[in-house]
């Protein structure tokens, strides 16, 4: 089985995650990323391809001046653009010498918009089955620099062309499977398989009250992140925002008492999630795909047994009150969030105890079975 994805493969936990289990079911999985680190070992089973350069920002060690981060703004759009158009020629001519060396795959698994069109060119070329596994509702992602109304038409209607070709699409949650169902009536059936993580060692004993809040993801816009600094004013429990940062944006930040630290690995991440004891899974409900997301932070959070102080937005807000998961506030209040978090407080162990119920049929475990059944319906129909 040949993977598609345009990113470093080597953070990116649900292709990791997707492709261990098909590798565990008896399938050799190769997975062309972009950029992938040289010391990058992939777990058993798979093997990795590296096509094309890592995003300009990546190394960089100092802020943009106010001048470059204006015409990053303006030309951003286009210069990603053009980016992904370099990485996927890259990655088809590397896809071809690689299937030249060990064989035609019997599958085509083009994770995201990205990664579409080279794998559904592949996937006719060798007369084998497409799998497009969307893990967003591309049409309406947040749109960071100016945007291009003309570019976005097109990317909708190619995904929409391309996407009813696929003999199975995947995606990451029913809200965005629902709205992919009503944009292309036409498309295969749609299999959802969540963020989920796999199970961990049992939850931590209930506490009498969480010694912090820790956001873990990506530092940039439209995260609720602004709404965060201004709640720590008005909070005594610690915050800490740790992940990679868009660096143009986080020159105009001001944390206010929140702590700003850079990526850590996984395992530093979920210590620093335990000390902790609560995680903000926060985005804005600017944008359709927010509305219908859920965000890996919560399955993360989830899976360590951690309650979560989360937006009240769409599928997200849905899901938290669904499961006992934590409290909600309203997108966009600072004062809200505070409530949130003093309710939190007040009932911290029942939560605990929400979580720790909700958490087996929240994790990979359930997953996988949903992904391992789409695979063996392919081969069944072979």
């Amino acid at each position: 089985m040949l993977m598609l994805v345009w990113t470093s493969v080597a953070t990116d936990t649900r292709v990791l995650r997707e492709a261990e289990a098909l590798a565990k079911a008896g399938s050799r999985v190769h997975i062309i990323g972009r950029a992938v680190p040289e010391s990058f070992r992939p777990p058993d089973g798979i093997t990795i391809g590296s096509a094309g350069r890592p995003p300009l920002s990546a190394g960089r060690t100092r802020r943009r001046t106010r001048p470059e981060r204006v015409a990053r703004w303006v030309l951003l759009s286009s210069h990603v653009a053009r980016r992904m158009k370099e990485w996927q020629t890259a990655a088809e001519q590397l896809a071809l010498e690689w299937a030249h060396q060990h064989g035609v795959p019997d599958v085509v698994h083009a994770h995201d918009f990205s990664a579409l069109p080279p794998g559904h060119r592949l996937a006719s070329q060798w007369s084998v089955p497409l799998v497009y596994d969307t893990h967003e509702y591309w049409v309406g992602r947040p749109v960071e620099g100016l945007r291009d109304p003309l570019r976005q038409r097109r990317e909708r209607l190619l995904e929409g062309e391309l996407g009813r070709d696929a003999a199975a699409v995947i995606t990451v949650g029913e809200g965005v499977a629902r709205a992919l169902r009503q944009d292309h009536p036409c498309w295969p059936p749609i299999t959802v398989v969540r963020n989920t993580f796999p199970s961990r060692a049992a939850p931590p004993s209930p506490a009498a009250a969480p010694g912090g809040l820790v956001y873990a993801g990506r530092l940039a816009a439209f995260r609720e992140l602004e709404v965060v600094a201004q709640a720590s004013l008005a909070l005594d429990l610690p915050i800490t925002l740790v992940g990679p940062a868009d660096d143009s944006w986080l020159a105009g930040f001001d944390p206010g008492r929140a702590v700003v630290l850079p990526s850590e690995p996984l395992r530093a991440v979920d210590e620093r999630l335990r000390r902790a004891g609560v995680a903000l899974v926060t985005h804005s409900d600017r944008w359709p795909n927010h509305r219908l997301a859920l965000p890996n932070k919560l399955f993360h959070a989830v899976s360590l047994g951690i309650p979560v102080i989360a937006t009240d937005v769409g599928e997200l807000g849905a899901m938290v009150r669904e499961h006992g998961l934590g409290t909600v506030y309203r997108p966009g209040d600072p004062d809200d969030m505070a409530r949130a978090v003093h309710d939190l407080v007040t009932d911290y162990p029942m939560h605990q105890a929400s979580v720790a119920r909700a958490r087996p049929m929240l994790s990979w475990e359930q997953d996988s079975q949903a992904l391992r059944r789409l695979y063996q319906g392919l081969a069944d129909a072979d």
